[in-house]
Formats: structure tokens, C-alpha cells, sequence
């Protein structure tokens, strides 16, 4: 299997082979929306027809906000209404918080002492998970395992001291297909007391989404086949909640470019044509600088990276960034447009690209405990549909061990192991399933160490693995936090499917 097949379909983009967002009528090109009453059968005959937006402005380029030594911040998840697309297309309801589409960047500084008070401002219970972030288990946002589901109307304030720089996010993690799936998500950035020399940072937080023909998020969020494959992979791409048109740049200039994959299915694979991006951090933990296999950068839903791009472009033209993961469906992303103005500088700066390293614990492989983890089930996956999942039946599509734990968390849900509180913990994941998996574990940061039995390269780090069908990858961790901790698939229909169970920590 390719890894740019994806193992599952997606929907037509505009076309990689064509200038960014230029269709040929030249106006902007917007990712293809299908009517909702469009049947599965229908989405895969429909090639690459595509629907067109023009774009009243580009990604936002302006400097980030400050960091707050201490940060205390109020979060207020909501319905809203917010301009994805062009002046002529209708608004986007959806669910965001604040009223904002990604939700409000939150910086802090590492060590500084955040709190968000969350006010439910939605019909139905929701809980806040704030993603990589090693924290106290009572505020890790799992409904019925670490807290209480928040009701409409009330509140629940979420308080630690990120131990690590970085850049990290928040999400619903209460009914969180939906709530995701409608918007409820936004970055979490912790900033290094010593940052790196750059010209500028840049933030982008790509969603994915599917509309219908007059932009709104279409239904069906539970189809079952989906679930059994790949996901409910959207057709509209937004980067800081619009769908973009070019950024800015000026040749000479270093800038540093933290990217989110907030989407709840989506595999995306960003290719910089024209440049060298170096990848100096995976899911906030530094990293050996290198340029990415192949000049793709490839992100599973919930991963980060932060990337380092030296603009040697030439001034006036444009270099297009590609999503080419799915295989025949390569679309352009966004445009890198050069200023004409002369280059900030004639050679690429020589300032260092490593990050000082965070704070995690010292592994000990030769004590470490062994622990084999067999991800199963999905179409072709072995399970079988078993009659339905996720209110069809109540049954579960994925399994880890034999062991399906759908929807978000329930009282009692037994773990799959236990580990005493600070001894290493090595995690054999098998992937018996035909299908990508972003495996997630709360609470703790692991090393990658090898996929198939070669030896990850460039001492990576991260809080998400994505596992390819067939695969074997092994990661391992220390079991320093203690508390029930999630460990479960970031496609979103995975993990409530039943690609969920528990490490306890003792």
C-alpha cells in the first residue's frame, strides 16, 4: 500500500497540477462542496468538480501575541457564526469558543501558571482537553474518567504549570466527534524563556470540514462506513479558520512556522515547493533539526510541527504548498507570495535551529516494561462491521487487544495495564487494521524508537505516533504522572468506535 493511498477516499480539491486557488475563470479556487444529500457512491463519481470562492483576504500574517508569564483566561464554548469562505457565500455556523473560529490563541510562558475557566455555553455537557500538555490527571478533560461532564450553563476551571515549551491545543474531549467535528478546538502555545532568532512567527491551525453547497457543516457525523475506514474526511480546508489564499513572505526573512492538524480525520502531508523546511520540534518536544522524508511534512490529526523555512525564494513570484497525502487528490493548500522588495538579507541566517530541550524524563530501557498493543478491527480490519457502531446497534467497529471502549469515557472503564509510577514504559503498537491510525497518549510524552525495527531517526518525541496499516512501532515513555490516562486513535471515529482504553499509572 502507498502511503499516499490513505487506504480510503476523499473528496476533490483544487488541483495541484494548476496555479493555487486559481480556477479557470480566475477567481479563487475553493476546495469542492457537495450537497449533503450527496450518497458515499455519489462523492467518489463526482472527479474534480469543484465549486469556486473568491477570498477577500490571506492568511493572517501579523506577529503573534504576547506571552503572559501567568496566564488566567475564560473560555466560553458556544455557537457562533464565522465567514469560512467568500463575501458571497453565507456564514458558517458553528461550535467555537469565544465566539471565534479557531478558538482564541492562548500563550503562556513555560513554568508560568495558566488557568481557563470554562463557562458551558451550549445546550449539552462538554470538557476541555488541553493536548500534550503533561498535567494534573484532574484536569485532563476526559468526561467520567478525570472530571465530571460540565452542564450548559456551568463552569469548571482548568489549572496547571505547563512543564514544557511548545506548541500544543485544546479541545472539546465531551461528545467530541460533534464537538470537534463543529469547530470546538483551538492553539495552545507555551513559549521557551529563551525563543530562537527568527524574523517572524507564523501559526497555522488547519481544519478540515465538510459543507454543504451553501456552506454550512453538512450531517451525518456518525455513517458507519466512514467510521470503518478512514474517517469523516472533510472537502473544505481552512488555515486559522478560512479557507486561504497566499501568505505574504519577503525573501532573506527566517521564519518559524508552528503547524496544527486540528482536523478529526484528516492526514495531511505539506510539501513547501521551492524551499527547505526544517522540522525542529514534533508535538511541542524539540528534535534534532532535519528536512522531512521526501520534503513532506506529515502530520495525522492532533500532531504539530514546528518548522523552520529560510525564504530563498526569488521576490515577485509564488511557490505553492501542497497536500499531497491522498493518493490523486493533491490539492494546493495555500501560496507563499514574495514581496518584490529586496531580500531582508543574500544568505540564509546562521543563527542555530535546535531548541533547548524540555524537561522529560530520562528513559530507562533496560528496566523498562514491555507491553504489546494490537490495534484492530475497520473494514478489512479483521472485526467486521458487527452490525454497527455509535447508536446502530451499539456496537464497536475497533478494538486494542480484543477491547472495544467507545464514546469518550464511562465510569469503571478498566485499564489495559497498570505501571508503577516512575518506571519506563515501553508500548509494542501492532497495526492489524488496513487503516492510518494518530495514536494519542494522555498525559506523558514519549520517544519514538522504531517503526518495522528500524530505528526512528532524529531523537523524536511527541504525544502522537501516526501508525501505518500493517505497521509495527514502537514507543516508550515514563510513567511519571499518575492518574487514569486515555490512550487512543485521534481520527476521531476510531477513538469512539472503540480504539480507546486506559494506562493506569500507580
Amino acid at each position: 500500500m502507498s502511503p499516499r493511498d490513505g487506504a480510503g477516499w476523499n473528496l476533490a480539491l483544487t488541483p495541484a497540477t494548476s496555479t493555487a486557488g486559481q480556477a479557470p475563470n480566475g477567481r479563487c479556487g475553493m476546495p469542492l462542496i457537495l450537497p449533503s444529500a450527496f450518497s458515499r457512491r455519489q462523492f467518489l463519481q463526482a472527479g474534480i468538480a469543484c465549486a469556486f470562492a473568491t477570498l477577500s483576504r490571506p492568511v493572517h500574517a501579523d506577529e503573534p501575541p504576547a506571552a503572559h508569564d501567568g496566564l488566567t483566561t475564560t473560555l466560553r464554548p458556544g455557537k457562533a457564526r464565522v465567514r469560512m469562505v467568500g463575501e458571497e457565500y453565507p456564514e458558517t455556523e458553528v461550535w467555537a469558543y469565544n465566539g471565534a473560529e479557531p478558538g482564541p490563541v492562548l500563550r503562556v510562558r513555560q513554568g508560568a501558571p495558566f488557568r481557563a475557566k470554562v463557562e458551558n455555553g451550549l445546550t449539552e455537557t462538554t470538557t476541555v482537553h488541553c493536548h500534550g500538555i503533561r498535567l494534573p490527571n484532574a484536569v485532563d478533560g476526559v468526561p467520567n474518567l478525570t472530571q465530571k461532564p460540565i452542564k450548559p450553563g456551568e463552569r469548571f476551571d482548568y489549572a496547571f504549570t505547563p512543564p514544557d515549551a511548545g506548541t500544543f491545543w485544546y479541545h472539546s474531549h465531551d461528545d467530541s466527534l460533534i464537538q470537534m467535528g463543529r469547530g470546538l478546538a483551538g492553539p495552545l502555545i507555551v513559549e521557551e524563556p529563551d525563543p530562537p532568532q527568527v524574523d517572524r512567527e507564523l501559526l497555522w491551525t488547519v481544519q478540515d470540514w465538510r459543507l454543504t453547497g451553501d456552506t454550512q457543516i453538512a450531517p451525518g457525523f456518525n455513517n458507519r462506513m466512514e467510521a470503518a475506514m478512514d474517517g469523516r474526511v472533510g472537502n473544505t480546508v481552512t488555515i486559522n479558520g478560512r479557507v486561504p489564499d497566499a501568505v505574504r513572505v519577503r525573501a532573506g526573512e527566517r521564519i518559524r512556522l508552528r503547524l496544527l492538524n486540528a482536523a478529526i480525520a484528516r492526514i495531511m502531508a505539506l510539501r513547501f515547493e521551492g524551499h527547505r523546511p526544517m522540522i525542529v520540534a514534533l508535538d511541542g518536544q524539540p528534535c534534532e533539526p532535519h528536512e522531512p522524508p521526501d520534503g513532506r511534512i506529515l502530520l495525522g490529526p492532533a500532531m504539530r510541527a514546528d518548522v523552520m523555512l529560510d525564504m530563498q525564494g526569488e521576490p515577485g513570484r509564488s511557490y505553492r504548498v501542497v497536500d499531497d497525502f491522498y493518493d490523486r487528490l493533491a490539492y494546493t493548500l495555500v501560496q507563499l507570495e514574495y514581496d518584490k522588495a529586496s531580500p531582508v538579507r543574500p544568505h540564509p541566517s546562521d543563527a542555530p535551529l535546535r531548541l533547548p530541550a524540555n524537561p522529560v524524563p530520562h528513559l530507562d530501557l533496560k528496566t523498562a516494561s514491555m507491553h504489546e498493543v494490537q490495534l484492530q478491527g475497520g473494514m478489512m480490519g479483521g472485526m467486521g462491521m458487527g452490525g454497527g457502531m455509535m447508536g446502530m446497534g451499539g456496537k464497536a467497529a475497533w478494538a486494542i487487544n480484543g477491547q472495544s471502549m467507545t464514546g469518550d469515557g464511562s465510569p469503571g472503564m478498566p485499564p489495559l495495564f497498570e505501571i508503577a509510577r516512575g518506571r519506563s514504559c515501553i508500548l509494542d503498537m501492532r497495526n492489524d487494521t488496513a487503516w492510518w491510525h494518530p495514536m494519542h497518549l494522555h498525559g506523558h510524552s514519549f520517544q519514538v524508537l522504531d517503526r518495522d525495527g528500524k530505528p526512528e531517526p532524529h531523537d523524536v518525541w511527541g504525544d502522537t505516533v501516526l501508525v501505518r496499516p500493517r505497521e509495527r512501532v514502537r514507543v516508550a515513555f515514563v510513567a511519571d504522572n499518575p492518574g487514569d490516562w486515555m490512550f487512543h486513535c485521534h481520527v476521531m471515529e476510531h477513538q469512539v468506535g472503540g480504539l480507546m482504553t486506559i494506562i493506569r499509572v500507580t
